[in-house]
């Protein structure tokens, strides 16, 4: 398998780097700050993907399709929309190359440059809008609640695996809705599926909140989040989901007839999560012998290596592994039984134990004449040797208890790594010394905002919905404050 791993402790960056690549998750691409994700990767994703549609489902979304392309004039509708995107955009401005007349390979027809420029998706709400003038004309035709499963592009330049790319997958939701009411309670309907999702999928413990206006998403009113607790002790945002008023409505002339009778703009959110997920479950709950994936996400979540000399050691082995296998499939549990004779059972190990995968089943000789299977748990790299007839009931206690335990284990860094501080040089000396989360006073100005930001690199990640409204006066200007929010550093 290589060299081993860069230590946490000595290099956290590294350390991610090297993982999301050994483990066979992800890899750079011949395009620059866009990656390719790889089968074992992509098995992951799909496995959140597969929970979370499953979720919008059930909250009475559908499925559908948008373009890739979006007019240039379409994105300048909505002004603080376009603002907080012009950095961002990649743009399409010729449709067609011919062959250089030297040989030296291809040139841009200046003839086939584009009417009006195409701007490849960073997100949708513009061209979904256009499109929903023409779905929206009666209060009947509400609420319209949809999501599409994309790839968006960010021209992003400093660029890492999963956690910032140019381009990237994720899901969009987009919902029309008759009333204000409505539309905030399905933005904050979504907000707690995600945070759902993260804790009992991804087994990441998040903090809901609201985003400050200078943190909401460009052209909403407000910005709803769940935040999380990296193991280095800075945050990452892993979801959001905005109330967009009317604004879009507006832009795009999006009107319904509404029971009395009258011409009325509609209501918006937009929700979204994406691959960022899983650089989250990386850096939540792996070591620093690789990682450490809850079994609700796992691709294998059973891996049963044989330890033989010879053939006919092997047949044996297999005869008895071959009904467990069935059996746990049969149970609704992936297990992968590796009979491959290219590989020792040591390379094995280390290649399952990198990959995170929650439970490891070792057979050898004593083990066929004892009846046992040595049962290995990934997330404490605990053994135990377990009788043939006890094994699946041991390995269904262990799907629960190892989801479980590194749920509880990343509950208990984030709730050591709260700390509430009272003035600015404290605050200044927790974010140095210890990370993590510091719930400090704040009087709610921007200024302030960007002050803290300027000088200390820590953000306000949110505004807690739960949490200490107690009033107080600001650590940095001593003015009144409302209530305590949560400062970090951030991804």
């Amino acid at each position: 398998m290589g060299k081993k791993l860069t230590k946490r402790s000595e290099d956290y960056s590294k350390w991610y780097n090297e993982l999301v690549v050994k483990a066979d998750l992800a890899e750079n691409s011949g395009v620059r700050g866009c990656m390719v994700i790889k089968p074992y990767g992509f098995a992951i994703w799909e496995k959140m993907q597969a929970a979370l549609d499953k979720m919008f489902k059930e909250t009475g979304h559908e499925n559908a399709y948008f373009p890739l392309f979006i007019p240039k004039s379409y994105l300048s509708k909505e002004a603080s929309h376009v603002e907080g995107f012009a950095k961002e955009c990649a743009v399409v401005t010729h449709y067609r190359l011919k062959n250089a007349e030297d040989g030296s390979g291809i040139i841009v027809d200046e003839d086939a440059k584009l009417e009006e420029e195409l701007i490849v998706r960073p997100t949708s709400e513009t061209i979904i809008w256009d499109t929903y003038r023409k779905w929206i004309q009666s209060y009947r035709d509400l609420p319209l609640l949809i999501n599409q499963w994309a790839n968006v592009v960010r021209w992003e330049m400093r660029t890492r695996l999963f956690l910032r790319t140019a381009e990237f997958l994720w899901q969009e939701g987009h919902t029309a809705h008759e009333t204000e009411k409505e539309a905030v309670e399905e933005a904050e309907r979504m907000m707690n599926v995600y945070a759902e999702f993260a804790q009992d999928h991804m087994a990441v413990p998040v903090i809901k909140g609201l985003k400050t206006e200078s943190e909401r998403f460009a052209g909403a009113v407000e910005t709803y989040c769940i935040e999380a607790l990296m193991q280095d002790g800075k945050a990452l945002q892993a979801g959001t989901s905005h109330f967009l008023g009317q604004n879009f409505a507006k832009a795009f002339d999006v009107k319904f007839a509404s029971k009395e009778g009258k011409q009325e703009f509609v209501w918006a959110t937009s929700w979204g999560v994406s691959t960022r997920l899983m650089g989250a479950l990386v850096m939540t709950h792996s070591d620093d012998n690789g990682l450490v994936l809850p079994p609700k996400l796992a691709p294998i979540q059973v891996v049963i290596v044989p330890i033989y000399k010879g053939l006919d050691q092997l047949d044996a082995i297999s005869e008895r592994v071959n009904p467990l296998v069935k059996e746990l499939r049969a149970k609704g549990i992936s297990v992968k039984y590796d009979n491959r004779d290219t590989y020792k059972p040591g390379f094995k190990f280390n290649e399952y134990e990198l990959k995170g995968v929650p439970v490891r089943l070792a057979i050898g000789q004593r083990d066929m004449e004892n009846g046992t299977y040595e049962v290995a748990r990934r997330d404490t790299l605990e053994k135990e040797t377990v009788p043939m007839d006890e094994v699946i009931a041991k390995i269904e206690f262990l799907m629960d208890d190892i989801q479980n335990n590194i749920y509880t284990k990343a509950l208990d860094y984030r709730e050591e790594h709260i700390t509430e501080v009272e003035t600015y040089e404290e605050f200044k000396k927790v974010l140095e010394e210890k990370g993590g989360f510091i719930s400090a006073h704040w009087d709610g100005t921007t200024a302030t905002e960007d002050k803290v930001k300027e000088e200390t690199k820590a953000t306000i990640r949110c505004i807690p919905i739960e949490g200490d409204k107690t009033e107080g006066r600001c650590m940095v200007t001593g003015e009144p404050s409302v209530r305590r929010v949560l400062f970090a550093k951030a991804y």
